[in-house]
């Protein structure tokens, strides 16, 4: 039998163990150009270790859909990793503790719309994983600095069971 992990909403306290919830919610610290744009300043604690340095791409993940089975997490030890939707859908977020160099148990999150999140170096997650389309993410990452092995900073971990990402109840 498939374990499952409920569906839970992103929210920033939920996350902290994980990494920074990146939305403008509340006032914005700054008002600028004229009073016409509010800044969300400094969302972020953005990370590149090793020579290497922070970077934009995008990414088109094809969508998916509930139930999702998750088989494979990552991480990137030496860089934090962003996502940020480019697209005005829900899609999920999947995180597990670090227990000892392996992943825990997973936790699936909700993100909303407008919702996006920064990785903290290190931290066990799933890939990107819209549910609709389109999929498209800017990523900001760490670039490795020529020559280096892109295997430095990307650690998969295959589960022996795959899990079942559900709605809750």
């Amino acid at each position: 039998m498939t374990a499952r992990i409920p569906l839970t909403p992103l929210t920033a306290a939920a996350f902290a163990p994980f990494g920074e919830v990146l939305e403008a919610s509340g006032p914005p610290d700054r008002v600028i150009n004229q009073g016409n744009c509010g800044r969300f300043h400094d969302l972020a604690t953005l990370v590149a270790e090793g020579g290497g340095r922070i970077g934009v791409n995008l990414f088109d993940a094809l969508p998916r859909a509930l139930p999702y089975t998750l088989d494979m997490v990552e991480r990137h030890p030496l860089g934090s990793q962003a996502f940020l939707p480019m697209h005005p859908h829900p899609w999920l977020v999947i995180v597990t503790p670090d227990e000892g160099g392996i992943p825990g148990r997973p936790q699936a999150f909700r993100a909303a719309p407008g919702q996006g999140i920064n990785f903290a170096p290190g931290t066990w997650h799933g890939v990107l994983t819209p549910l609709a389309a389109p999929g498209l993410f800017a990523v900001v990452d760490r670039i490795a600095p020529d020559g280096e092995d892109p295997a430095a900073n990307l650690e998969e971990h295959w589960f022996e069971a795959p899990w079942q990402v559900v709605e809750p109840g």
